[in-house]
């Protein structure tokens, strides 16, 4: 099929994943993206009985932040079984009922068949029907092509991660001049050809945000870092937000995963029944997400 009848089939089709995102963002006035990344050593012990201990603490998570979230992200890393997976679908399907879109931080990629199994972790039917998902480009565009050729579905691609280490590859320099995150930059804006390509790109960064942005102005980033490792919220929300034809918002995510999910760490202590020790657990989580959309729209 040609690029004009790709554009006309997607033109009939489900709208895209930037363009529902978009809606949300305007919906609940936030860019905030909550990670769900419930490592098992660091659940709560009042959820210690549960049946799907991962699967219990993400709904009373998503029960406590919906109304701040622009986007769920659980990582794939913390699902990696088979109760995991099970916990992974039942959360994927909750949000959905909350009309929060998912996006699956996969980081995938591969060749061949194998590319094509990971991509289909986006169907609705046989998958777990994912809105979006990272995906790493390091073995070129054939790797990525079955994500991209989901026009309804978000692809983040890897482009200046949060990492320290992030620098040993993506700062390298090219025979050309830049860098290889701009290389990679510039290779999503080609393959940009369903308007679904977007960037992930670290807060611990602000100069390089800034880069990226001038050289994409069209391409929404995932920004992590902001949370935990202390991230730039102010250079997040200025260079990671992009202007989406059609909408009156600007549409990018700015995620925290631990700053928020496990901000009821310390408000237990002064809880004195599993009852009172839940509501404060979840309370500060939803306060934790509450807070955050207003520290980001202050700069929005």
């Amino acid at each position: 099929m040609d690029t004009d009848s790709n554009a006309d089939a997607n033109a009939a089709g489900p709208a895209g994943f930037f363009d529902r995102l978009a809606d949300r963002i305007a919906a609940v006035d936030s860019v905030v993206s909550v990670g769900l990344d419930p490592d098992p050593n660091r659940l709560p012990e009042f959820l210690a009985d549960a049946d799907l201990p991962r699967w219990a603490f993400n709904r009373r998570i998503i029960d406590a932040t919906h109304e701040h979230a622009a986007c769920y992200k659980p990582n794939a890393a913390f699902y990696e079984d088979p109760d995991g997976w099970r916990a992974l679908r039942e959360t994927i399907a909750y949000a959905h009922g909350k009309d929060v879109p998912v996006l699956l931080d996969a980081k995938r990629a591969d060749i061949g068949n194998t590319t094509r199994r990971y991509a289909s972790a986006l169907d609705d039917a046989d998958g777990l029907g994912a809105d979006a998902i990272t995906v790493n480009p390091y073995m070129g565009r054939d790797s990525l092509q079955p994500f991209l050729d989901r026009a309804a579905k978000g692809v983040f691609v890897l482009c200046r991660t949060s990492n320290p280490g992030g620098s040993d590859l993506q700062d390298l320099e090219l025979a050309s001049g830049e860098p290889v995150y701009e290389r990679v930059a510039a290779l999503a804006d080609l393959w940009n050809d369903h308007g679904n390509v977007g960037l992930v790109v670290g807060a611990t960064a602000p100069a390089e945000l800034e880069t990226l942005r001038e050289a994409v102005p069209d391409l929404p980033f995932l920004v992590p870092g902001v949370g935990a490792q202390g991230g730039d919220a102010e250079a997040a929300v200025e260079h990671g937000l992009a202007a989406r034809p059609g909408h009156d918002v600007n549409v990018g995510l700015v995620n925290s995963s631990r700053g928020i999910i496990f901000a009821g760490e310390d408000a237990v202590a002064g809880a004195d029944a599993r009852n009172g020790e839940e509501a404060a657990y979840f309370g500060a989580a939803g306060d934790a997400a509450k807070r955050l959309k207003r520290r980001l729209n202050r700069h929005r």
